[in-house]
C-alpha cells in the first residue's frame, strides 16, 4: 500500500506519529514519511531517531495555515491527520484556539488535499466525538462530519477521506497511565472518579487500525477497533500497588465512561472480527454494499462504551504491557 509512496503525518511528533512512522518503514517501503507540525523542538528531538535515514522529512507548518499546507501536500499519495488540541481541560479554558486548529484546521486540510489530489486521508478521532460534553469533544465530531463530507466534495474519483475513532492510547503523552507513573513515589495517585472506566488501545494497534483504514475505505467511514476496558482505579492499582488513591472530582468536561459509538449511531454501524464501521449518513452511503463489504449490522439502540463492554483488560495483562513499555517515551 505504501510501497514507494510518499505520506505526510500532520501533528507527526505526537505520541501517534512516533509509533507511526517506524512501524511504517519497517512494515513497507515508502519513498518517504514527512512530519508536518509546528515545534521545531520535537522534530529536532524526533529526527534524531531516524538519523541518517533519508526517508524521513520535517517539514515546519501548522494545519491553521493553508498556504503552508498546500506546499507541504506537493507530491504526497497520502496523509494521516493527526494535528489536534486535545486536552480537555486546555480545550475548556481555550475554546477558540481548540475551534481553529480542530475545525478549521481540518477544513484547511480537506481542501488542500482535495486540490492536490491526494490519493487518500485518515483522520485520527477520539472516542470524546461520541455524545460530546466537552469542547474537544465536540470540535472532533464538526471534524469527523467534514472529513465525511469531503468525499461528496472531491467527486467519485477524487481524494478518499476516512476516520479511525480510538478510545485511551496506552502510554501516549498527556494520557493518565504516564502521568501515574510519573507520580507514583509520591505514594498517593488522583481519581476523579471511582467508577470511571476506559478504553485501552496500545500504539501499535492504533497504528494497524490506521493501515486497514487505508487498504479498506471507499470513503466516510469511521472506523472503532474492538478493544478491552479497564477501571482507572484497577489500572492505578496495578501501576502503583502501595500508593493510597485519593478521590478528587472530575475535571471540567472530563466523561466518567467512554464512548465510542452512540445508540444513534447503531443505525449505519456493521461489526467485523476486530472492529465496527459506522458508515455515513449522507448520500446514502450508508446502504452501499462496497462500504458494508462483509458486515453484520449491529442491533437497534447498540452502544460501544467502556462501562457496558463485553472485553476487560485484566489486571495481569496490564501489568504485562506496564514492564514491557516502562521508561518508553
Amino acid at each position: 500500500m505504501f510501497n514507494n509512496q510518499t505520506v505526510l503525518i500532520t501533528g507527526g511528533t505526537g505520541s501517534f506519529g512516533n509509533a507511526f512512522v517506524p512501524m511504517t518503514l519497517e512494515k513497507y517501503s515508502p519513498k518517504k514519511i514527512i512530519i508536518y507540525s509546528r515545534d521545531e523542538m520535537k522534530q529536532w528531538e524526533m529526527a534524531k531517531k531516524f538519523e541518517g535515514d533519508s526517508r524521513v522529512r520535517f517539514f515546519i507548518g501548522d494545519v491553521r495555515d493553508k498556504e503552508r499546507l498546500y506546499r507541504a501536500l506537493d507530491g504526497i499519495d497520502y496523509v494521516v491527520h493527526a494535528a489536534a488540541t486535545k486536552i480537555v481541560p486546555t480545550a475548556e479554558y481555550n475554546p477558540f484556539e481548540c475551534v481553529k486548529t480542530n475545525i478549521s484546521g481540518a477544513m484547511n486540510l480537506i481542501d488542500a488535499c482535495i486540490d492536490k489530489k491526494i490519493k487518500g486521508v485518515v483522520a485520527l478521532s477520539t472516542d470524546k466525538a461520541s455524545s460530546p460534553v466537552n469542547l474537544y469533544g465536540a470540535t472532533k465530531l464538526v471534524s469527523d462530519k467534514l472529513f465525511v463530507a469531503g468525499n461528496a466534495y472531491s467527486g467519485e474519483h477524487g481524494t478518499r477521506f476516512s476516520v479511525v475513532r480510538y478510545g485511551n492510547v496506552m502510554g501516549s503523552r498527556g494520557s493518565v497511565i504516564p502521568f501515574f507513573m510519573s507520580i507514583r513515589e509520591k505514594g498517593v495517585l488522583p481519581i476523579t472518579d471511582e467508577r470511571m472506566t476506559r478504553f485501552m488501545i496500545s500504539l501499535e494497534d492504533g497504528v494497524k487500525l490506521v493501515w486497514h483504514a487505508f487498504k479498506d475505505m471507499e470513503g466516510g467511514e469511521v472506523y472503532v477497533k474492538k478493544i478491552p476496558s479497564m477501571k482507572v482505579t484497577n489500572l492505578a492499582r496495578v501501576i502503583a500497588p502501595e500508593a493510597r488513591q485519593e478521590i478528587i472530582g472530575i475535571r471540567p468536561g472530563e466523561k466518567l465512561h467512554e464512548e465510542m459509538i452512540s445508540s444513534e449511531d447503531a443505525a449505519y454501524t456493521y461489526e467485523y472480527p476486530k472492529h465496527f464501521k459506522i458508515l455515513p449518513t449522507i448520500n446514502n452511503w450508508g446502504l452501499d454494499k462496497t462500504r458494508i463489504k462483509d458486515g453484520v449490522k449491529v442491533k437497534e439502540g447498540f452502544v460501544y462504551a467502556s462501562d457496558s463492554n463485553e472485553e476487560w483488560m485484566s489486571d495481569d495483562d496490564f501489568n504485562t504491557w506496564v514492564k514491557a513499555n516502562e521508561g518508553k517515551s
